[in-house]
């Protein structure tokens, strides 16, 4: 494989003398590599000095002549005769006799052989791949369509007409073709091709994929060549398998794939998968991997995905004590820290039978560490964080002071659940909770262990802060952490996650909380909820009225608060799709880069017209400049208190913005309105601005209720989402 780049090289250069030179050299070689000689051919085929190349191809015949007999012997003469432009004696006697071998016994063999151009002789180019496509031409097999048709199934031949009909995977209906033009545009598939399968019968192929995904993948690479991982999903998603089953799929057949000896899987996600043509033992692809000298943390991940990925490895005595050797040698390098070598340390105790020896070493290391925590820290894989928490206890005495240290900054909550049981389990929870106490004073600092613990406390009343009093100011600390982490874009999906806990078991903990709290503690949560934009108007309604439940005097002031206008209620916020936003943005855009420039050019042209007192031409344009500006700050106002609309916030209960109302009068006649925001407004498409007065007489109201449009009552049968 020596020469390909050197080939490459040339033809993208388009140095057609320096590429016959190089094939001159090339063809003077003692020995036919058939797979590169192919993959150069090809690429020779595709270069536009191809016609030119075609005449001094036959210096390749000396050393072709001396290859094994094969599949790639006959490929490589496949693709001699594509580019050929000669059409010499010697080509026309090779060509005839391989035809003859292979296909004398065919029963159109005489015409076929007529269609490929071998009766003249004049010009026999692509004689071979023409004939080879003549003899696949039956009914249900498969052809390719370099045009961009894709694969096709042959329905009908017909030698007397020189025709072929085909239905096409991208082109609409049955579609006939000369053989002529065949020749030129189809490619001959196999049956059992990966394109056929999916073309011929999807069902089949994707009862197979469900039972063998390995095997099917293997035919992907086979017949595709290499692709990385989104290449894969391309072929497969909803073509095979359907989207919904994606996800689970591809990570049972991912986890098969990694054990797979024969698909070499990518280092990086970018990277393609690709087919082996042979087996590769696990050991010798991890040798092979270390061979590459990587720096200590990927050799750390490497071994470590490595022995848990394939543990029967260590079977193998051999390979056992060649990782023993390298892990050891790694010992050695001067630029190890000390969280790398306490993890080689891990590997070394075992994968050795002398524990003591190691134990003794990893003591050692544990006890000079000036800081044990940021050893901790600096360790990714999990399951050495736990294997380090674990030695820390076993021989450190100050263990408690280090885990109290840790119990925040660790990431892992399965960690942080060891961290509090060991030290509830040694009776500190005096200790542990004066920690905790920073979590329920300042959750922001910590926000991800604020939720961790919250989760706890809500769930078991044993732990530290699990009574009433402690489980309500972490509520308090839950709501106030929301409207805080709202305001850094950097955390929707914190904010997410919040919501889906604060609503989760139909509203669990909130009524949980709520059964045990004071009147005035209640009053407190409602206020710090309003202050959470995350919570929209219907669910700030449903925690009233959880309120009401335990505290009925709540509901006089949520029955005042329902007094409001509509007006005042909806200037707290404007309801848009993603589209209306956009809209309301690219309007700002344009007043504030195109027509704010063009008016004050307006006015520069206006101003040199002279006597500004007199000047009508000035006058408008200032009143266009005021216009404007009014415009801007009032849409750059919405714009501040814009929510975009999403199918969660949308209730259909009663109806509210993002509803579809379905309504019909006293005969019968129905009507639908679609209540969005001010910039998604259609009337003619029956879409209201939930500003609107018609959108407004229907607000609040539910099915069956009644309202009047134009003297004439409605009465209201459907409630849907806009989303649905």
């Amino acid at each position: 494989m020596g020469y390909l780049q050197d080939f490459q090289t040339r033809i993208n250069n388009h140095d057609y003398a320096a590429f016959l030179k190089l094939w001159e050299e090339y063809c003077g070689a003692d020995e036919l590599d058939g797979e590169e000689v192919c993959q150069v051919l090809e690429m020779a085929k595709k270069a536009d000095f191809a016609s030119s190349f075609g005449r001094h191809i036959e210096k390749i015949l000396p050393l072709w002549s001396i290859a094994e007999e094969g599949v790639e012997k006959d490929k490589v003469l496949q693709l001699i005769i594509d580019i050929q432009t000669s059409n010499s004696s010697q080509l026309f006697q090779l060509v005839q006799e391989f035809l003859q071998k292979k296909y004398s016994s065919h029963k159109h063999y005489q015409d076929m052989l007529r269609l490929v151009g071998l009766r003249s002789r004049d010009d026999f180019q692509g004689a071979i791949s023409n004939f080879e496509l003549l003899a696949h031409m039956q009914k249900g097999n498969f052809v390719f369509h370099t045009g961009g048709w894709g694969i096709g199934e042959i329905v009908d031949v017909s030698m007397v007409r020189e025709q072929l009909s085909m239905e096409f995977d991208y082109v609409a209906g049955r579609k006939d073709m000369s053989f002529a033009n065949a020749f030129k545009n189809l490619i001959p598939v196999p049956n059992d091709h990966f394109l056929s399968q999916r073309f011929g019968d999807p069902d089949a192929l994707e009862q197979k994929a469900k039972e063998d995904p390995l095997g099917v993948i293997r035919i992907l690479l086979r017949d595709l060549g290499p692709k990385t991982a989104a290449e894969i999903k391309d072929e497969f998603c909803d073509l095979i398998i359907p989207a919904a089953e994606w996800t689970k799929w591809w990570q049972m057949a991912r986890s098969k794939i990694k054990k797979d000896t024969m698909i070499e899987t990518p280092e990086e996600l970018k990277s393609p998968f690709r087919l082996r043509k042979n087996k590769v033992a696990h050991e010798d692809r991890l040798v092979q991997a270390l061979i590459r000298k990587p720096d200590a943390d990927t050799l750390i991940q490497m071994v470590y995905s490595f022995l848990r990925d394939f543990p029967e490895t260590l079977k193998n005595t051999e390979f056992r004590k060649d990782l023993q050797t390298k892990l050891k040698e790694t010992l050695s390098f001067k630029e190890l820290n000390d969280a790398q070598e306490l993890q080689i340390l891990f590997f070394l105790r075992d994968l050795g039978k002398d524990e003591e020896q190691k134990d003794t070493a990893i003591i050692d290391l544990l006890k000079r560490f000036p800081s044990v925590e940021d050893i901790v820290m600096k360790i990714d894989i999990i399951a050495f964080k736990k294997r380090a928490l674990l030695e820390i206890k076993e021989v450190i005495d100050k263990w408690p002071s280090i885990f109290l240290n840790l119990l925040f900054p660790i990431n892992q909550n399965t960690l942080r659940d060891y961290l509090l049981t060991e030290l509830i389990n040694a009776k500190l929870v005096e200790e542990t909770k004066k920690k905790l106490h920073q979590l329920l004073t300042d959750p922001s600092q910590h926000p991800d262990a604020f939720l961790w613990y919250f989760q706890k406390v809500m769930s078991n009343p044993a732990l530290p802060f699990g009574d009433s009093e402690g489980r309500n100011g972490f509520f308090e600390s839950f709501l106030i952490l929301l409207s805080h982490l709202e305001h850094n874009p950097g955390e929707k999906d914190l904010v997410k996650k919040m919501h889906g806990m604060l609503s989760g078991g139909r509203y669990a903990i909130v009524r949980d909380v709520m059964q045990k709290a004071s009147l005035s503690e209640v009053k407190e949560f409602l206020l710090l909820a309003t202050k959470c934009h995350t919570l929209g108007e219907h669910e700030i309604k449903i925690l009233y009225s959880l309120a009401e439940v335990v505290h009925p005097s709540i509901a006089k002031e949520r029955k005042k608060g329902r007094n409001k206008s509509a007006d005042e209620e909806e200037v707290e916020i404007f309801w848009t799709t993603q589209e209306g936003y956009q809209k309301l943005q690219q309007r700002i855009q344009q007043i504030a880069t195109v027509e704010t420039v063009e008016n004050a050019k307006e006015i520069e042209v206006a101003r040199g017209h002279g006597d500004l007192r007199e000047n009508s031409e000035f006058k408008f344009a200032l009143e266009k400049r005021d216009r404007l500006q009014t415009e801007l700050k009032t849409l750059s106002d919405q714009l501040a208190r814009t929510r975009v609309l999403t199918k969660e916030d949308v209730q259909t209960e009663e109806v509210g913005v993002g509803v579809i109302v379905a309504c019909a009068n006293a005969k019968g006649k129905t009507v639908s309105y679609t209540l969005l925001g001010p910039w998604d407004a259609d009337p003619d498409q029956n879409i209201l601005s939930f500003q609107s007065k018609l959108a407004q007489a229907m607000r609040g109201l539910g099915i069956g209720d009644t309202f009047q449009i134009q003297g004439e009552s409605y009465t209201i049968q459907e409630i849907r989402s806009f989303f649905d």
